[in-house]
């Protein structure tokens, strides 16, 4: 079931178009990758879904019909790459502060186990470390239970041991509440457990599809082989088959391999380019 969709959506700023006519389709639960270098209309495009810039053009269709962000604020949560939170409020504050916006909050109990913030429940926002101040984040936006939650690079300057808790925590709510997530990352590791992907290069959508589609049309497998006599040797090839084949040919002169499939790695820099944005 279609969830939220665009239509041809554009944003200008004077002369620049920062988003080129960018249509989207997100089914619900889904996980929604949107990646792209620096510049490359992620934010905006994100902004727009979410109600802090009014589109240039096109259509953003909510459900069934089309629709601006009045008709569906109540449904969406938001976590901005900087926090909103107030850093003098406690987290406790912070949060029951939200909870009272809503009729029918989710009960925070079960955020507070869930994103294990117990033992800094009382302490003053501000005071917290990055990691924690993201579960916080994270779990404010769920008070709510939007149907659809936006994450912009949330994991951006976190430990690996947080990234992981993070999104452990949201694909357990998606299995539990159907949660559908669009998030943007520069950790494109993360866009690996993604249901659908779409890359994004100077405002338009340059390459869309699942991850295993994008590495099949956009990367090819590494194999590298060291020889016996201290050479070594790099190829890309289609597939494991022609791996294990070159392997059995070549064997008694190999002392070692290695073997992998393309990556998002790979997908993201074939399509964008290597140069720094």
């Amino acid at each position: 079931m279609k969830l939220l969709q665009t239509t041809s959506l554009t944003k200008k700023f004077g002369n620049h178009t920062a988003v080129n006519n960018i249509s989207l389709t997100i089914n619900q639960g889904e996980m929604v990758a949107l990646l792209g270098p620096n510049g490359a209309g992620k934010s905006t495009t994100i902004n727009m879904l979410i109600g802090v810039l009014q589109p240039t053009s096109g259509e953003i269709i909510f459900g069934e019909k089309a629709t601006n962000i009045n008709d569906y604020r109540s449904e969406i949560g938001v976590v901005f790459q900087n926090s909103v939170l107030d850093e003098k409020l406690t987290v406790k504050d912070n949060m029951m502060l939200r909870a009272k916006m809503y009729s029918r909050p989710v009960i925070v109990q079960s955020l507070i186990e869930k994103f294990e913030l117990e033992s800094i429940w009382k302490q003053p926002y501000g005071s917290l470390s990055g990691g924690q101040r993201r579960r916080v984040d994270i779990a404010r936006a769920l008070i709510s239970s939007p149907k659809l939650l936006f994450l912009d690079e949330p994991s951006t300057g976190l430990d690996i041991q947080t990234r992981t808790k993070i999104w452990e925590i949201l694909d357990q709510l998606r299995k539990e509440t159907g949660l559908t997530i669009i998030f943007t990352t520069h950790y494109l590791e993360e866009s690996e457990n993604a249901d659908y992907v779409y890359i994004v290069d100077q405002g338009k959508v340059i390459a869309e599809d699942t991850v295993w589609g994008l590495q099949k049309k956009y990367t090819k497998n590494i194999l590298q082989l060291t020889y016996t006599n201290g050479t070594s040797q790099t190829m890309t090839i289609d597939n494991k088959d022609d791996a294990i084949k070159i392997l059995s040919e070549k064997g008694p002169l190999i002392s070692d391999f290695e073997y992998r499939p393309g990556t998002m790695d790979d997908v993201f820099m074939n399509l964008t380019g290597k140069e720094i944005r």
